[in-house]
C-alpha cells in the first residue's frame, strides 16, 4: 500500500475506537481514537515513517492522551460546582429546616409534612402540630429535634 494512503488508516481506527467508545461508553477508547487520528495528522505531515516508527510514535501519543484525559479532564468532570454539594441528595437539603408533624411522635417515629408529601421521622415523643427541626437522615428517615416555638 502506498504510503499516501497509510494515514487514511489510521483515521479509519480512529472512527472505529471513537464508535466503540459510543458502544462502551468509558472515556477510555475516546482518547486512544484521538491519538489514533493524530497519527494520521502526522503521517499525512511525515509520509515517509516506518511501521515501527508509526507504532512507537501511536503507542506514545496514546499514553499521552490517557494521561492528559486521567490528569488533567477527568478531576474537572468529577468537580461538583460550589453550592450543589447535596444535589440530587434531597433528605441532606432537608437538614436545618422545621416542619410540622403531621402524625404525632410516639416511640421515637412520626411523619411530617415535607412540601406536599410526608417524611418518616424519629426523635423524641412529640404531639400532632408541634414543630421539629431536621438534624439528620437515616436512608429515607428524617432525624429531627424539638424546636422551641413562642
Amino acid at each position: 500500500m502506498s504510503q499516501i494512503a497509510l494515514h487514511y488508516l489510521w483515521w479509519i481506527a480512529a472512527l472505529l475506537l471513537l464508535g466503540g467508545e459510543v458502544l462502551l461508553p468509558g472515556y477510555f477508547m475516546l482518547w486512544i481514537g484521538l491519538a489514533a487520528a493524530v497519527m494520521g495528522v502526522v503521517l499525512l505531515a511525515v509520509p515517509g515513517l516506518t511501521a515501527l516508527a508509526q507504532a512507537v510514535i501511536f503507542v506514545i501519543l496514546a499514553f499521552a492522551s490517557c494521561f492528559l484525559y486521567w490528569k488533567w479532564v477527568r478531576p474537572r468532570l468529577n468537580r461538583v460546582p460550589a453550592g450543589n454539594e447535596r444535589l440530587n441528595r434531597r433528605g441532606e437539603q432537608l437538614i436545618g429546616q422545621r416542619y410540622t408533624l403531621c402524625e404525632p411522635i410516639v416511640q421515637g417515629r412520626g411523619k411530617a409534612k415535607v412540601g406536599d408529601g410526608m417524611w418518616l421521622v424519629t426523635g423524641p415523643d412529640l404531639p400532632l402540630g408541634a414543630t421539629v427541626e431536621v438534624v439528620g437522615i437515616d436512608g429515607t428517615t428524617l432525624r429531627v429535634k424539638a424546636t422551641d416555638v413562642a
